[in-house]
């Protein structure tokens, strides 16, 4: 038994980002994914978006949701493989104050049972920058499942022992959805 008290859930504010070069909002069956699962385990949709592959516009855009107080957590899916068009990763990790290694090789893990040793290709990867939680997943509707069901909806509950990474966000000020 653990002597830690219980800790309540907390409900955070979680920034999707798309990158896809095909898809639409209509389309993004795996930003969808995510922002339903996100609300049904009590967090707040804080904003959502669809870019283009594109290095700098990513980065722009992911930067200035670190830089906004009321952001705690990007979910970013798309843009983690192999392609010359893939750049997610290349746009995310200079952003970051400290890499979190295990998440990408947490999820190649139980990505395997699944897709075999196709998850080696995926470039799956998060971070920590000024407080924010930054995940890096593959695009497919399949792979955010996995990452949410298999990571995130622990990593994200406060409540989770005997560690999560709640305590390590900062406190976010009043949010409203911007969808």
């Amino acid at each position: 038994m653990s002597h830690k008290a219980a800790v309540p859930f907390t409900p955070l504010n979680i920034a999707v980002l798309t990158v896809s070069d095909t898809r639409t909002l209509q389309t993004d069956t795996s930003g969808q994914l995510l922002v339903e699962r996100l609300t049904e385990a009590g967090h707040r949709l804080a904003d959502r978006v669809l870019l283009k592959d594109d290095l700098y516009h990513i980065r722009a855009l992911v930067a200035a949701w670190i830089a906004d107080a009321s952001v705690q957590v990007v979910l970013i899916t798309g843009g983690t493989g192999f392609t010359a068009r893939d750049s997610t990763p290349e746009a995310v990790t200079c952003l970051l104050d400290k890499q979190v290694d295990g998440f990408g090789e947490l999820f190649r893990q139980i990505s395997y049972t699944d897709i075999g040793t196709s998850t080696m290709q995926s470039r799956a990867l998060a971070g920590l920058a000024n407080g924010t939680l930054v995940c890096c997943l593959p695009g497919s509707t399949n792979a955010c499942r996995t990452a949410w069901d298999g990571i995130l909806a622990q990593q994200l509950d406060a409540s989770h022992r005997p560690c999560n990474f709640v305590p390590h966000l900062r406190m976010a000020v009043a949010c409203e959805s911007r969808e």
